[in-house]
């Protein structure tokens, strides 16, 4: 089930956009254009929101629901991996005996740099 549309179609932010992407090396990897895309256990952010990371923006172009089963290797490439295991085992360490169950549903936020600058 994917959800593509307007953030009306979208149940309620669980968090902020400032929350998205966090981590050192995944904000290397946004600044680099390695990655476009972010997985989360919850909606951070609406379509057309504006994410800033070091002074760069970045527009939310895309907001889905996405099953762990339903993840491909091109879906691990917009994260900045090379195939869906080498994410799953970035993931998994990253969270410490968080399950990886392929009816998991997380939220998929895809992003592009602002050209309005």
């Amino acid at each position: 089930m994917q959800n593509q549309m307007g953030s009306d179609a979208l149940p309620p932010k669980t968090c902020t956009i400032d929350r998205l992407i966090t981590v050192k090396p995944d904000i290397e990897k946004v600044l680099s254009g390695q990655k476009t895309a972010t997985r989360r256990n919850g909606r951070y952010a609406d379509v057309g929101e504006i994410m800033t990371l070091e002074g760069h923006n970045f527009v939310i172009d895309k907001v889905y629901s996405q099953s762990l089963g339903e993840l491909t290797d091109e879906n691990a490439k917009q994260e900045g991996y090379s195939n869906v295991e080498e994410y799953k085992q970035s993931i998994l360490s990253s969270h410490p005996g968080m399950p990886w169950l392929p009816q998991m549903r997380v939220w998929v936020h895809e992003f592009s740099p602002d050209k309005k600058k």
